[in-house]
């Protein structure tokens, strides 16, 4: 049974509590608002038939979707509060959730610095193996996620060539980031390739995929993809919003985390009305746009604020939370 609210405010160990719980519920009301009454765009039709037999509210030919309060309240209810990210090597498994905090590289970076020339180019394959290697190495970091964007491959099944090099120099979990239904599919079978079978895999899952909402309020088809294909097998999904506050999400702290909340809440009802009991992360690499040159501003104190908030949200719903960008 969740105790919303409770976990992790024992005082114990380095804590930043940036809201209080009048202040988390307000969001949350806010949030559930807006998602009843604002909705949210979904480009999947699979995704639309899902949320319409769970109980929403449909526009199809706006690709709209509404959810009534109790059906959020319910799949929160149903995600679990612990997830395992498996290894290769069962000596690294990580157990997400409670107080445990670990690390993983950032991902999906599209550009390098070359360690010979010194100059920016386009990120490769052979940087992702070179990033998994060093994740490998390195006893600070607990899983791999995506590491790069490689640019010298076909841009259509960068996900598959980047996964195949990932699981090569790596004994640890592995993040993915799959592009569609069928490269989910694909890369569920590669992964049980490797473990033995997809029931093993079910009972280890060595994979996960990040999946990000597009702000503001709509979900892509290849993120509603992933997730319905990933929760049908037991995979665990990272529902991570980029909001940006100025930008694609009101100015003010409280306006970006009720966009960010939505946006997470529904790709994690996509997951449990695909799958109830499907293990979600709640994500988050939400910050600010830097006004000057309209790009995200990453690693700023605002940023730092944002997750803070973002993690007291997780917390309130007893879901495991992944931040980025910190």
């Amino acid at each position: 049974m969740k105790t919303p609210g409770t976990e992790g405010r024992s005082g114990v160990g380095f804590q930043i509590n940036a809201l209080s719980e009048e202040s988390i519920d307000r969001i949350h009301e806010a949030t559930l608002e807006v998602m009843n009454k604002t909705g949210l765009r979904v480009y999947s039709d699979l995704a639309l038939d899902i949320y319409h037999g769970g109980g929403c509210f449909v526009d199809r030919a706006a690709k709209t979707v509404f959810f009534p309060a109790e059906v959020v309240e319910s799949c929160i209810k149903r995600a679990p509060e612990e997830v395992l990210l498996a290894a290769r090597d069962e000596s690294f498994d990580y157990l997400a959730g409670g107080r445990r905090v670990g690390f993983c590289n950032f991902s999906c970076g599209v550009q390098v610095v070359d360690l010979e020339s010194g100059s920016v180019r386009d990120s490769t394959l052979q940087d992702s193996a070179d990033v998994a290697r060093l994740v490998d190495y390195l006893d600070q970091y607990d899983i791999l996620d995506c590491p790069v964007i490689p640019r010298d491959v076909n841009p259509a099944l960068f996900s598959l060539y980047n996964y195949e090099i990932m699981v090569s120099n790596t004994v640890k979990h592995c993040s993915t980031a799959p592009q569609s239904y069928r490269h989910a599919e694909l890369m569920i079978d590669m992964a049980a390739a490797i473990i033995g079978s997809r029931e093993e895999l079910k009972k280890r899952p060595i994979i996960s995929a990040d999946v990000c909402p597009q702000s503001p309020l709509s979900l892509a088809r290849e993120t509603c993809e992933t997730i319905i294909v990933y929760a049908r097998h037991g995979i665990p999904v990272n529902v991570l919003s980029m909001a940006l506050a100025g930008g694609t999400a009101p100015v003010t702290l409280a306006g970006t985390l009720v966009t960010h909340n939505a946006e997470v809440l529904a790709g994690i009802c996509l997951s449990q009305l695909a799958k109830p009991g499907a293990p979600n992360f709640y994500g988050s690499s939400s910050t600010i746009m830097e006004m000057r040159r309209g790009t995200a501003a990453v690693g700023c104190p605002e940023m730092a604020m944002i997750s803070a908030c973002v993690t007291a949200m997780a917390r309130r719903y007893g879901i495991p939370s992944f931040l980025a960008g910190s």
